[in-house]
């Protein structure tokens, strides 16, 4: 067999491994480290690269963001800034058809600025939004659906973990990922807001059971509870994007920022105690050590992936049969589509990234705009069965049993397909990527 057909079959049983249980750096990493000695035929060879691996991601400056920035999002999110933002959306949007819809997807979208975390954002709204919505009679397939569909805002918007990741893996400038994440963020939770309107007017039924409850004038907000609310939010995204923006503060400064205010605030707040900081202290640690392992695994599989030559033979094929752009996006996307069926945003970034990276380069493709598409297309994995991780999470948090997982997989349905039509949009127009940049 030739190394690309070796290649092809190890990454053939890394997928097998997954589906059949296996946790995913474990299949990554040793199905990477048996493929590579079988190949040069050396197990010296594939130890060396694992001690690089390792040493590359422990060492790597712009990985200490994860962390930092994992941390500022589990202090925010105790210290009830998600409550607080929903209750000024709900304000605004209390009068419009599918009101209560489109202020959790701008309560979503402003709580993304802070936290950069689908799952954070999923565990908050549903149990702040969810119970709002249903008692105002809105259907609950919608009311679990909004809640999905608006938490994968956390990973496109601006600081978010995923785009640090992709930045890490690409080795790419962090700043400038999250200067691309803003527009396609807008973009996305504006798409988001025209398509609850849109339901509302052509499909009520899915949006409403009967007739829509007004929210209690008691629970209505004047101008200077909004103003005190939002503060708060307003200086934490000022501090922390701005630092990074005006070049004040490299982005791992301004996760260390973001942190000691977020603290800061919770202190303030009362809403956090030594055994509260403590709990937020071993889930930054659990989580970054997850995608810790996760990067280290990817790192021996991109070099797999290298001396097997799948890349080169992939740019070979689409250049024998003059295959450019257009054939690598499809390809792209429906790679994506697949994967998240069974795998979570983070893995499906780094087992995508090292293979399309050497293709998609001397296209002349701008390596942060294929960032954003890589983190869009993985994130529609969040919403789709059998793996969607935010369904999942939401079904689990919110303890209904007149709400079933089916019932949070269709709510959300319809908004993974507007996540692929804004995918689509972006990939036509690379532009609305790049624009913010230098």
């Amino acid at each position: 067999m030739s190394p690309f057909e070796i290649g092809l079959l190890s990454v053939a049983a890394m997928v097998a491994l997954i589906y059949m249980g296996v946790y995913i750096p474990i299949a990554l990493g040793v199905v990477s480290f048996v493929t590579i000695w079988i190949l040069r035929g050396s197990f010296e060879l594939p130890l060396a690269l694992l001690k690089i691996a390792v040493g590359d991601s422990v060492t790597e400056y712009s990985f200490a963001t994860i962390p930092l920035f994992t941390f500022m999002g589990l202090i925010v999110s105790k210290a009830g800034m998600g409550e607080d933002v929903y209750r000024v959306m709900n304000t605004l949007f209390h009068k419009i058809m599918g009101g209560v819809g489109m202020a959790t997807v701008g309560a979503n979208a402003l709580f993304a600025a802070v936290t950069g975390s689908s799952i954070a954002s999923a565990s908050v709204f549903t149990r702040v939004a969810v119970p709002e919505m249903m008692k105002l009679n809105y259907n609950k397939r919608f009311a679990v659906g909004v809640v999905a569909g608006s938490s994968v805002l956390g990973m496109i918007i601006p600081p978010s973990a995923m785009l640090i990741v992709y930045a890490i893996v690409a080795e790419v400038s962090v700043g400038h990922m999250f200067l691309a994440g803003i527009i396609p963020g807008i973009m996305l939770a504006t798409a988001y807001i025209v398509a609850i309107w849109a339901m509302s007017k052509l499909r009520p039924s899915f949006v409403v059971d009967e007739g829509v409850g007004q929210i209690a004038e008691s629970e209505l907000l004047d101008a200077g509870q909004i103003l005190l609310l939002c503060l708060p939010l307003l200086i934490l995204v000022g501090m922390v994007l701005g630092g990074i923006y005006t070049g004040w503060l490299t982005p791992v400064e301004a996760g260390a920022v973001g942190a000691a205010l977020g603290l800061i605030y919770a202190v303030i707040r009362r809403k956090i105690d030594l055994r509260g900081f403590w709990t937020a202290l071993l889930e930054t640690g659990h989580i970054t050590a997850a995608i810790l392992f996760l990067i280290t695994a990817a790192s021996i599989y991109s070099r797999m992936l290298g001396i097997a030559g799948v890349p080169n033979a992939l740019g070979d094929f689409l250049d024998t049969y003059q295959l450019g752009f257009t054939a690598v996006m499809i390809m792209l996307v429906v790679l994506m589509l697949f994967l998240g069926t069974l795998l979570d945003t983070a893995s499906i970034i780094l087992i995508i990234v090292p293979l399309f990276l050497p293709i998609v380069e001397p296209l002349g493709i701008s390596l942060v705009w294929f960032g954003i598409v890589v983190v869009i297309g993985a994130e529609i994995g969040l919403l789709t069965p059998p793996l969607g991780i935010s369904c999942f999470v939401i079904k689990s948090t919110i303890n209904d049993p007149r709400v079933s997982l089916k019932d949070v997989f269709m709510g959300a349905a319809p908004f993974a397909f507007v996540m692929l039509i804004v995918l689509f949009i972006l990939i036509k127009f690379p532009i609305l990527s790049t624009a913010l940049l230098p």
